[in-house]
């Protein structure tokens, strides 16, 4: 057998630099590049490796810097996403705090089902440095490293010891990329000695490998089953989640809304499943959604889930579906899915491939002109008060909704909004006006703050003639802004829009709702003597100098009753540049957007010395009430079958 004498490092780069991977008549790059902060642990290794390639092979393999391993995780998650999971970057990382920087980065891969691959650097496999720089010592277990914190967040692990094993890692690895349901952080530790070590690959290792992505069709017969159920539905209302974008399912679901007049609401992952404007588009649904989408969930006699998890927020703690007699067909590529919540026909299947067969099998069935002409009424009512809520009111300081509605009208309908966590997640949720099946992306399973600007300048690696447009708030951009100097050393364009409201609005109000008044969320110097940040000044932070002196371009838009129209221009100068731009506005965090008739459960303390949280525990009190242990009763009625003899 014909072999390549090389360390492991290079051996792990040009591995992945020939994985590919195929979805239908798409072929892409698994790996589409490495993201890299060198220390001891890599910098022998995978850095040198890549170091290598740059001279003899520049092509192989992209490098791009990171200012740091949460944020380049968060870069190749967003990436993965609006490749709809068929190309991720891999990120390597040095022992020890370089590692476990990457922690959260892979929590939020994970909870979202995105694959990225994940290199930290190791301890010494051979132990003769021990105790190395950076090692975490426990004296009960000396296997452990601190790198064993991935494994509960990861959906593949392993540690290569020797050489040889990263044959069966690597593999294994792509296995898990590229499997739709499995898919997440895929971690591979690589011990800094054994990362310089020499092996013998085989070149059938090194050559171009395939990896296609499943697209299971649904069992026989049970399209039947659902179809049946559709069509004895009086009241039936469709769900859509992420997996509808995933796989590429948007235009079979708009011909199935279309051709039934069934309304669809959608959760945080699945906006873009079909465009504000369809007739059927009844907009997110849940505690963040509409009051036409959850007006039609609260009476649905059927519910069909496609493609969602059925978070909390989607089905607001368990209250948004209250008709005693509500089943739930659940379409999903998971069976941990497909199956929750007391699931009457779970279709264990790809949902494009599952909307393909229920369309003829439907065979022409459409909903009552009743039925449809009141989720117009409905769809209707929620349009007119969104464009109210957008406005403009001429205040100093504009509320959340008028800058919503301000950058949404200056964005084309193939920018990609991006966002994850405060209150802003809620709003977008509720107020943002889709466009295209890939315009909407807020992380809002780990919602995971510092997400935002990373995901921005991961996505504009791909943006193929799209601007991302970054909204995030001031508590978010402190969190996590260093990936600004990424997105100006590789010259990437972007849109940040920073929206200060001196605290956390979106913890301050939930505070007030359970009872805390806001304590511990306003950005205000210390006052010792009552121990809170409540009462003294505002601090005198300037975040737009801050971004400025990282290299990026910045629009200020002062506090003036102008505020809504200098955003405007903003926004068209920012789209028209070459560059990337942040543009800092201030708001009022207590001007709320619209009531939507929802709930979302967060406790509220049974006892309290204070009379807000005793007033808060009645409210509670009332709304948990509403809750249901399961989502829907467990079975369909069906004609009882002959048995087999």
């Amino acid at each position: 057998m014909t072999t390549k004498r090389m360390t492991v490092g290079q051996a792990v780069v040009e591995f992945l630099a020939h994985q590919y991977t195929v979805d239908g008549d798409i072929r892409v790059r698994t790996i589409d590049g490495i993201f890299g902060i060198f220390g001891h642990g890599n910098v022998a290794g995978i850095g040198q490796a890549l170091k290598q390639f740059s001279v003899t092979d520049p092509e192989l393999m992209p490098y791009h810097q990171a200012r740091n391993e949460q944020a380049m995780v968060h870069e190749s998650t967003a990436f993965a996403r609006v490749n709809r999971r068929r190309s991720t970057f891999a990120c390597t990382a040095s022992v020890g705090p370089g590692a476990t920087n990457m922690l959260t980065g892979a929590a939020v891969a994970t909870t979202n089902r995105l694959p990225v691959l994940l290199l930290p650097s190791d301890t010494f496999a051979t132990r003769v440095s021990d105790p190395v720089l950076q090692q975490l010592e426990l004296p009960h277990d000396a296997s452990i490293s601190v790198n064993d914190a991935f494994k509960p967040l990861s959906r593949f692990f392993d540690r290569v010891q020797r050489p040889e094993q990263i044959y069966s890692a690597l593999l294994g690895a792509m296995r898990v990329l590229t499997d739709p349901v499995e898919t997440g952080a895929v971690t591979i530790c690589l011990p800094e000695d054994v990362q310089a070590e020499v092996i013998d690959v085989p070149l059938e290792f090194l050559a171009d490998r395939e990896w296609h992505i499943r697209r299971p069709r649904p069992d026989a017969g049970i399209i039947e089953e659902v179809a049946a159920a559709i069509r004895a539905a009086k009241k039936p209302m469709i769900i859509a989640g992420g997996g509808v974008i995933y796989s590429d399912a948007h235009a079979v679901l708009a011909e199935l809304a279309s051709k039934t007049g069934i309304g669809v609401g959608f959760s945080q992952a699945g906006m873009g499943s079909l465009n504000w404007d369809h007739p059927q588009s009844l907009g997110s649904v849940g505690a963040t959604g509409t009051t036409a989408a959850n007006r039609l969930a609260r009476d649905a006699d059927l519910i069909i889930g496609i493609g969602t998890r059925y978070g909390d927020f989607t089905t607001a703690s368990r209250t948004a579906f209250q008709n005693p007699n509500v089943k739930f067909i659940n379409i999903n590529i998971a069976s941990f899915d497909a199956f929750k919540h007391g699931s009457a026909i779970p279709v264990v299947a790809d949902a494009r491939e599952t909307l393909k067969e229920l369309i003829p099998a439907l065979n022409g069935h459409t909903q009552s002109r009743e039925y449809c002409a009141a989720i117009a009424s409905d769809i209707a009512e929620w349009n007119s008060a969104v464009s109210e809520s957008f406005v403009d009111q001429k205040r100093v300081k504009p509320s959340q909704s008028e800058i919503i509605g301000a950058v949404n009208e200056s964005s084309d309908p193939k920018d990609i909004l991006i966002c994850a966590a405060g209150s802003l997640p809620g709003d977008l949720h509720k107020l943002w006006r889709v466009r295209d099946p890939l315009g909407y992306h807020v992380e809002y399973a780990f919602s995971c703050m510092g997400y935002e600007i990373a995901a921005g300048v991961g996505i504009a690696r791909w943006a193929e003639g799209r601007t991302p447009i970054v909204m995030v708030g001031d508590g978010s951009y402190l969190m996590m802004h260093t990936e600004i100097v990424s997105a100006v050393a590789e010259g990437l364009k972007l849109i940040i829009v920073l929206i200060q409201n001196h605290g956390f609005a979106s913890i301050g109000h939930l505070s007030e709702t359970i009872g805390s008044q806001r304590y511990g969320t306003k950005y205000r110097y210390h006052d010792s003597a009552k121990n809170n940040f409540e009462d003294r000044e505002v601090l005198p932070v300037d975040l737009a100098t801050n971004a400025q002196s990282l290299g990026i371009n910045v629009i200020r838009v002062d506090e003036s009753a102008n505020a809504i129209a200098d955003l405007k221009a903003a926004m068209k100068a920012a789209k028209a540049s070459d560059q990337s731009t942040l543009i800092h506005i201030n708001s009022d965090p207590l001007l709320y957007s619209i009531s939507n008739e929802s709930w979302w459960d967060v406790p509220v303390a049974q006892v309290s010395t204070l009379e807000s949280t005793q007033n808060a525990l009645k409210e509670y009190q009332k709304a948990v009430a509403a809750q249901k242990p399961l989502l829907g009763r467990g079975a369909i009625d069906r004609e009882p079958s002959k048995k087999s003899k």
